[in-house]
């Protein structure tokens, strides 16, 4: 009957050192407001928050790597050298090589004006309205940006009323400097964006795309146990609202 106990002290023991034992890799990227670098090199962004809340929740803890471009980031994971990545969309490429957790927040892509000439632009409720319209649009150059986008996209580029650019940064710019009329892009990010230049936007009635992000875990390097994990863990901070408190601090719904 003793031996008993001590073997079930020692699994117990082994359980509560796999579970310490449970550490997930990832590198930054600059994507403010959801992950960017602070000037003391230390993360910080709405996406960090969430995952550092999940993951010590789970009882894992993040280990994070210096800042990697993105075509790179996205090499290593598959390669099995990256654990974690945020803000993923589930699709059914990446589940050859990738788990995915419950939604943890929603991305939300809009279009927006200038503000001084947002009243201009409230009859666009929709794609075909923008077609429709003899509007200019400014739009990133690389990504997904909804089925409606993906469909407007070739009319707008083949009437010569599609401009796109590489960093939002730089689109903002163009809006600014009259060279469209329109802007689309992640609503978090351009609003980021033009609070940190001084360009005051409004959002249209048009929302091109609203889906849910989730945390991509590597198949090759973590467990369904550890996916089982992070789940529980979400489920019960939704329902403690923590992960709510942190999106509402962030503008977020």
């Amino acid at each position: 009957m003793q031996a008993r106990h001590v073997l079930s002290a020692i699994a117990i023991l082994g359980m509560a050192a796999q579970a310490q034992a449970c550490e997930l890799s990832m590198a930054l990227e600059q994507w403010p407001p959801y992950l960017y670098s602070q000037p003391t090199g230390a993360p910080a962004g709405l996406d960090w928050e969430l995952a550092q809340a999940i993951v010590k929740e789970a009882g894992c803890k993040l280990a994070v790597q210096p800042e990697l471009p993105t075509a790179r980031r996205q090499r290593l994971f598959e390669q099995g050298q990256l654990d974690l990545m945020l803000s993923a969309s589930d699709t059914a490429e990446r589940r050859r090589y990738a788990r995915f957790s419950l939604a943890y927040r929603h991305e939300s892509v809009g279009v927006f004006s200038r503000s001084n000439a947002r009243r201009r632009y409230q009859h666009i409720t929709s794609m075909d309205a923008l077609l429709n319209s003899k509007l200019a649009l400014l739009a990133p150059k690389v990504g997904w940006y909804g089925a409606a986008y993906a469909r407007a996209q070739p009319t707008l580029s083949a009437t010569g009323r599609l401009s796109t650019f590489t960093s939002f940064q730089q689109g903002l710019r163009m809006l600014d400097a009259g060279r469209a009329d329109l802007i689309l892009g992640d609503s978090g990010a351009l609003r980021h964006a033009a609070r940190a230049q001084g360009v005051a936007i409004s959002p249209l009635p048009l929302v091109a795309l609203r889906a849910p992000v989730h945390l991509m875990l590597n198949k090759r390097t973590t467990t369904q146990a550890e996916l089982d994990r992070i789940n529980a863990a979400i489920t019960r901070l939704e329902h403690q609202g923590v992960l709510g408190a942190i999106r509402g601090r962030y503008g977020e719904p």
